[in-house]
């Protein structure tokens, strides 16, 4: 008997498997083909807005994600730079055969794992627990517990023009039974829709009509354990080229051709990630949408149109590629297609991932409602996690929206459910100050050392950071510079007010004009780059992180009240009809949850309050 068996060897897989397998667990990955194990079926690249700090945070909890991508990026980027830190973001071109091919390689040699190549089917369940996983041929794998993280594949649909194929990404056979045995054991099941956009021959580029894209010329890790170390040089470019009028025109003629206009799709596409059919239709207003060029790998010639995702068919895609500056002669290698795909309903879920319908039973990724990869490993890893923790008779761990996007994620997806594919935005985190790519560690690697998943290495070098941390900020606060002349002469250098008074080195730097490079002259100490930056943010923003974490506190008093699942809402006087059904629906595990459900208002909260009162006094 297995302790974890993790269903689907995906990005959310990946992590649910190794983290169970770190964890001591006996652990079981079955996959329907290793050679997919990590696969990246859509775009080539890791980060970017929220989902970049999503890797951050997997890293910091100690999981695989962030040192993969580090070892298998073409180009590093750190976006939104002008902006503000909450929504500084690093994203990473990937090369996806070497991504693949070291995530295979710590698969493959991670101790207490097995990988078994097969077609998951069907689930034993006595009870309502789990307790074995039945493969298509009919052998039964008995597990304490069960991660499904199926991705695309349940009854997987290929759709471009009129024309639908059952099957998984790159043709691959998909699972054409698992989500019927969810179904039987009490899974809402719903139909949902992703696509991917056409790939082109390198060589068939004029590049001289697109506007290069290069890496950024300062080095990146997404791993706190990675000391960067590469020739920004060397990076590989992207080019972004734009729509035309030409490219308008033949999607407006050929619209009813694609499977979405032509009526062919069951399934709810992304709202966040349209397709270019979409952009035409819904921003009718706008002339031209961006493009972007991605290489793929420097194993093969594909590149990537990001931003062009469709379901034309392929005729009409020939003619839409050839519409582009550039590409008036290129040839694709790999067509566009949308994929529709059976997922569970989220509601059904604990805030720890594991199944209300079925004890020990737990999903991660597009099963979910998800889309991206980077969601997929946050839940996979969490999910593994807690499945562990399940064995040991241990608390979950389910992370607040004030200690990470990853938290945000499940706690959306849990309590707010999904119509279409999620995407994580930096909108929907309210305390997304308190949540930035520079803070991950801070905010989360305590919870991974508890966990059993930081290498003492890797934690002995974030202790020696906090220590840093507070020992410049002390610098900072007893060291004063005094109103001499030379001083003032040197601040109205740097357009600052003089001196009248004494001040510390601490309340200069909340000056926006003064950079802690301008204050160096009067420390004797040096400091390493990433101490600078996280002192420097709270310093200058520190009005808005203690005003944030006030706030985040308030909330936290309503997470502190628990509710039993036991609780009939319809018999609390005074609750709205809505009120009544969503809370008997999700059944939200505290005061806090149910505040966040759409149709449970304030005045809602104040009558659950004074009913917990009235039972606790009864």
């Amino acid at each position: 008997m297995y302790d974890v068996i993790v269903i689907g060897g995906g990005h959310a897989g990946c992590e649910a498997s190794l983290a169970s397998a770190r964890l001591g667990k006996k652990t079981l990955l079955i996959t329907g083909k290793i050679k997919n194990i990590a696969d990246m079926p859509c775009n080539p690249s890791i980060g970017g807005p929220a989902k970049g700090i999503i890797v951050r945070e997997i890293d910091a909890l100690g999981g695989e994600m962030g040192k993969n991508i580090d070892k298998s990026f073409l180009q590093m980027k750190m976006l939104n730079t002008k902006k503000g830190p909450a929504v500084r973001a690093l994203r990473a071109q990937a090369d996806k055969v070497t991504y693949q091919k070291e995530m295979q390689n710590t698969i493959l040699n991670q101790e207490n794992l097995e990988v078994l190549e097969a077609m998951a089917e069907d689930l034993e369940v006595v009870d309502n627990k789990f307790k074995a996983v039945i493969l298509a041929d009919g052998t039964k794998i008995e597990g304490k517990t069960v991660v499904i993280t199926t991705g695309t594949y349940l009854k997987g649909m290929v759709l471009y023009g009129s024309t639908k194929i059952s099957s998984g990404p790159h043709d691959e056979k998909p699972s054409l039974h698992l989500s019927d045995a969810l179904k039987r054991i009490g899974f809402n099941i719903k139909r949902l829709k992703t696509g991917t956009p056409p790939r082109i021959k390198k060589d068939s580029i004029d590049y001289s009509k697109a506007v290069i894209q290069p890496g950024d010329d300062i080095l990146y890790s997404f791993s706190f354990s990675n000391t960067p170390n590469y020739d920004v040089n060397e990076q590989v470019p992207c080019y972004l080229i734009y729509t035309t009028p030409e490219t308008h025109r033949i999607i407006k003629e050929n619209l009813k051709k694609s499977s979405m206009y032509g009526g062919y799709v069951e399934g709810v596409g992304p709202r966040y990630c349209p397709s270019i059919e979409d952009k035409i239709v819904k921003f009718a207003d706008k002339e031209r949408h961006q493009i972007f060029l991605e290489p793929e790998s420097l194993f093969y010639d594909d590149i990537y149109i990001q931003g062009f995702s469709t379901s034309m068919p392929h005729d009409v895609q020939e003619q839409m590629v050839h519409s582009l500056p550039g590409l008036e002669h290129a040839e694709i290698v790999k067509y566009a297609y949308a994929i529709e795909y059976d997922a569970i309903d989220s509601l059904q879920l604990k805030p720890s991932l594991e199944s209300k319908i079925v004890e020990n039973l737990f999903t991660a990724g597009q099963i979910n409602g998800t889309s991206g990869y980077e969601e997929a490993a946050g839940q996979g890893l969490i999910a593994g996690i807690n499945a562990a923790r399940k064995i040991d008779n241990k608390e979950p761990l389910v992370l607040k929206r004030n200690e990470a996007y990853i938290g945000v994620l499940i706690d959306d997806l849990v309590t707010k459910g999904v119509i279409d594919p999620y995407r994580l935005l930096t909108s929907r985190a309210e305390y997304r100050l308190l949540l930035r790519h520079d803070n991950a560690d801070i905010r989360l690697m305590n919870y991974g050392n508890e966990i059993g998943l930081l290498d003492k290495d890797t934690y002995d070098k974030f202790k020696k950071k906090m220590s840093d941390i507070d020992y410049l900020i002390n610098i900072l606060k007893s060291t004063k510079i005094t109103p001499k002349e030379e001083v003032n002469i040197y601040l109205e250098s740097l357009e600052s007010a003089r001196l009248y008074d004494s001040i510390s080195l601490y309340d200069l730097l909340k000056r926006p004009e003064i950079e802690f490079n301008n204050i160096r002259k009067f420390l004797d100490e040096d400091f390493s780059d990433e101490v600078i930056e996280q002192v420097v943010i709270n310093i200058k923003y520190e009005g808005y992180i203690v005003k944030a974490n006030k706030e985040a506190e308030k909330m936290l008093e309503y997470e502190k009240i628990k509710l039993d699942d036991k609780i009939d809402y319809s018999l609390i006087p005074n609750l709205a009809k809505e009120a009544i059904q969503k809370l008997n629906e999700i059944k939200p595990a505290t005061l806090g949850q149910a505040l966040r459900i759409s149709g449970v208002n304030p005045a809602d909260i104040s009558m659950i309050l004074l009913y917990l009162k009235r039972n606790k006094n009864e």
